[in-house]
């Protein structure tokens, strides 16, 4: 199976797919880095850019929602783009329409458009529709016992960059103060400089590419041409019970997460917490995110992904009714956030990996570009509802809905382990699924 393309190893049947582990997840672990800290150097400060803007805090949530709307409406031809051509050239593309996204964002700031600022949030989604997918990039060349591991282990590594992120904010506000630009819109322009050097270095580093050399090595009946395409997945997701169940996971993980830590900043505000103290309540939900993924991974090949989906929902059940019932309470807000971060990890590592063993290889990238565009499209409705939800009946109240969306999830949960032992399912990729 020889080939000469510089993105597939010659002898592709022969090549040491452990070295091509080594190579490759360094470098996505370094773009995770710098792209974590740009997305959540912006992001702190998104909602209270938009009511300084908007003058309203009901328009308030449209700036994260924005950013979400985006990511989902670019992971389609960005998923295309990678089933094409490879993961780099996608990953690439996104980080470079952040750059750009987060520029257009810095402008707005400085006119006061708020219509060209809900442009530049969208643009800006970019890099998150990135910083998702390279947790499928750690997964092409994994061993299928492995799976989750290595897909919690590029999530782990935003765990530097978005933990930095809000806590620079205000710094990175200050610095652009002289320009005439907003402060709060400062932590945009310095995500601009960051996302560019993430292009950079997965532009020059990530070679081969894990997706291509994946489907080179990935036995014939795998991978058809016409298994790549987005129908295709939509067929390979109607076929398996267990990559409904994990679209439903990321689905409904992401859009608690999403609606409720969007509007916590506002909430927060009205409570009298300053930026810097803002920043460390969403340092601590991103640390919870990020920084417990690999227990996650861990819990899921060894325990199995129901499990570990089962625990998500418990834990966002939990920081639901601690940031619901806060009130004035920093410290519980902040306890609320971080439990908050290690649902949406549990739900994201667990629901990634039963997808990825669900399908076929020659089908996954579409699946995975669905996955995304699902998750992000849920959440970016949750986010809008969030801001009206505050403004109209308030903080707790989101909270209580955003709990509410769990029980489906923990009904379909049950179904499918309840089917499984009723039939004798064996799954076909992962034995702990």
């Amino acid at each position: 199976m020889a080939t000469t393309s510089p993105d597939i190893p010659v002898a592709a049947d022969r090549v040491d797919v452990s070295a091509l582990r080594r190579r490759i997840t360094p470098v996505l672990i370094v773009s995770q880095i710098l792209g974590g800290l740009g997305v959540a150097t912006g992001i702190a400060l998104a909602s209270v850019l938009a009511q300084q803007i908007s003058g309203t805090e009901a328009l308030s949530g449209l700036a994260p929602t924005a950013t979400v709307a985006g990511t989902a409406l670019l992971s389609i031809p960005l998923a295309a783009l990678m089933t094409a051509r490879g993961r780099r050239p996608g990953l690439v593309l996104a980080y470079l329409i952040g750059a750009v996204g987060a520029c257009v964002v810095v402008l707005a700031s400085v006119l006061g458009n708020f219509p060209l600022l809900l442009v530049g949030m969208a643009g800006f989604g970019a890099a998150s529709s990135a910083n998702l997918q390279a947790r499928f990039a750690a997964a092409d060349l994994a061993e299928p016992q492995r799976r989750a591991r290595a897909i919690s282990t590029v999530v782990w590594a935003t765990t530097i960059g978005a933990v930095l992120g809000p806590n620079i904010a205000a710094p990175a506000g200050r610095s652009v103060s002289g320009l005439g630009i907003p402060t709060a819109a400062g932590p945009f322009a310095w995500a601009a400089g960051v996302f560019l050097l993430s292009a950079l270095v997965v532009a020059v580093l990530l070679r081969p590419d894990p997706l291509l050399t994946a489907r080179a090595l990935a036995p014939a009946d795998e991978v058809g041409t016409k298994g790549r395409s987005l129908r295709a997945g939509v067929q390979a997701v109607r076929k398996s019970p267990g990559a409904r169940l994990a679209l439903v996971t990321v689905a409904v993980s992401h859009t608690a997460m999403v609606s409720i830590m969007s509007m916590t900043p506002v909430a927060l505000s009205h409570h009298g917490a300053g930026i810097e103290l803002i920043g460390l309540v969403i340092s601590g939900h991103i640390a919870g995110m990020y920084a417990f993924s690999p227990v996650m991974g861990w819990l899921s090949d060894r325990l199995g992904r129901l499990s570990v989906i089962g625990l998500a929902v418990g834990l966002l059940s939990g920081a639901a009714l601690l940031a619901g019932t806060a009130g004035a309470s920093h410290g519980r807000s902040a306890a609320g956030l971080f439990l908050l971060g290690l649902g949406w990890s549990a739900g994201l590592v667990s629901g990634s990996a039963l997808l990825t063993d669900s399908v076929p290889a020659g089908a996954r990238a579409a699946v995975q570009g669905l996955s995304d565009l699902t998750m992000n499209g849920a959440a970016g409705i949750g986010g809008v509802a969030a801001g009206v939800i505050v403004s109209n009946a308030g903080y707790g109240w989101l909270n209580l809905i955003g709990a509410s969306l769990l029980l489906p999830l923990a009904a379909f949960t049950v179904l499918r382990a309840v089917g499984r032992r009723r039939s004798g399912e064996r799954p076909t990729v992962d034995p702990t699924v």
